[in-house]
């Protein structure tokens, strides 16, 4: 006999299959009889745990395996294998403990019609919705209140103090249009370290570069860094690591990278979305209605010209948005284990807040060293077309832009004067 779930074959009948541990015990009184009686009742007996009504039951078998049954036909063969839903309950100590069970492992985090339905269909239970939510709330109390008050409990994260750890990621809701963009926050403050945006954000040198000037504008660098696992974070993460060989702590060394899912990066992908509400979602439309009207089409001199007229205004606001940012006031909320107020005091005065500054000063002779041998970044533009649209600015006598509206002038211009 096979199971109707899996299609396992079964050489003896038990109450669950061992390869999809689905409830089988309606095949025990099917065994004498032929494999299309089998095939037919699994299938009733399948749909019937899913809950479907009679109707639609006898739909299913008809579309979906070319099988004719009556409505008639479907409720004596439900009567003669004991299935109902009306009759013949689970008693209340059996669904006591299936439910203890289940909130062992992730069905702690589902609602009372959802653990009804994994009754129903993994457990083969005949249960009243009512009586599984009074068990509910009798198992599981807190996360009933939760969901009664829709409250969704988010991670919660706790830092000591400023410089305990950076998070840092790129952003990509620009590439695009040619323009990529990297950032950093620190996890207690968080104020944001760093935010620029470029040709690229893929590079070693270029991230490694952003760190590098980091610790040199603040003479410190961090106790842990937290990035993902992209190939553009290991020339950061190597020169990190370096700076922290010498130290006795318990995240001295190597442990003071961290590498993660970007989605695990909490602080930063949390940022990220402040930041497309506050300021990304213009850039994002502005260079989208130029692609809506044929302006861009996402060819290289299209890129080129981009970055070419919009780099530096974009990074005149990402700078201002930085500034905005880190003395703005973060209100205090109830599951964050940081505290409220100004990220740049936060960082900056850390003892009136609760905290203490975990970073390690870095000393000049660090500074000159890790400056050295860091290569000099690339130019934002980029390619042999670099050349030309400043000599097409020139002959033109465009004004190096200030403002999105003159930015947006210049890239039209160009790209008329250059026969893009």
């Amino acid at each position: 006999m096979f199971c109707p779930f899996c299609g396992v074959n079964l050489p003896c009948i038990l109450v669950y299959c061992s390869s999809c541990n689905r409830n089988v015990r309606f095949l025990l009184s099917l065994q004498d009889e032929g494999h299309e009686a089998t095939s037919l009742d699994g299938l009733i007996q399948k749909y019937f745990t899913e809950g479907h009504s009679y109707e639609i039951i006898v739909d299913l078998l008809k579309s979906k395996h070319n099988i004719s049954v009556s409505l008639r036909n479907l409720e004596r063969r439900l009567k003669d294998a004991g299935l109902t839903r009306r009759l013949n309950y689970t008693p209340i100590a059996t669904l006591r403990t299936a439910i203890s069970e289940e909130l062992k492992g992730s069905g702690h985090l589902l609602g009372y019609r959802a653990m009804w339905q994994i009754l129903k269909q993994k457990h083969s239970f005949v249960v009243r919705r009512d009586d599984v939510m009074h068990l509910m709330a009798e198992l599981d109390p807190c996360g009933t209140e939760n969901r009664s008050r829709r409250r969704f409990v988010r991670r919660a994260y706790h830092s000591v103090g400023p410089n305990e750890t950076w998070h840092v990621d790129g952003y990509d809701k620009l590439k695009p249009f040619g323009i990529a963009i990297n950032g950093c926050i620190d996890g207690f403050s968080r104020k944001i370290m760093w935010l620029n945006c470029g040709k690229t954000n893929n590079d070693p040198s270029v991230i490694a570069q952003y760190y590098v000037n980091c610790v040199v504008e603040h003479g410190v660098f961090p106790k842990r860094l937290r990035t993902d696992c992209g190939t553009e974070n290991g020339t950061m993460a190597a020169l990190h690591c370096t700076l922290r060989s010498e130290h006795t702590d318990e995240f001295a060394g190597a442990k003071s990278h961290m590498y993660g899912t970007s989605t695990s990066n909490q602080r930063i992908e949390s940022w990220w979305s402040y930041f497309r509400k506050q300021r990304s979602q213009f850039w994002m439309d502005l260079l989208s209605d130029l692609r809506e009207r044929h302006l861009f089409n996402g060819s290289p001199a299209h890129t080129n010209l981009v970055r070419y007229c919009f780099l530096g205004v974009l990074q005149k606001e990402l700078d201002e948005y930085k500034l905005y940012w880190n003395t703005h006031t973060i209100r205090p909320v109830r599951q964050s284990r940081c505290p409220s107020g100004k990220p740049e005091a936060m960082y900056y005065v850390p003892q009136r807040f609760d905290g203490s500054n975990c970073g390690f000063p870095a000393s000049a002779q660090t500074l000159n060293h890790i400056t050295s041998i860091m290569p000099v970044p690339a130019t934002p533009g980029g390619d042999e077309h670099e050349t030309l649209f400043g000599e097409l600015q020139q002959e033109s006598g465009l004004r190096a832009p200030v403002q999105w509206e003159s930015a947006v002038e210049n890239y039209i211009t160009l790209k008329t004067m250059a026969g893009l």
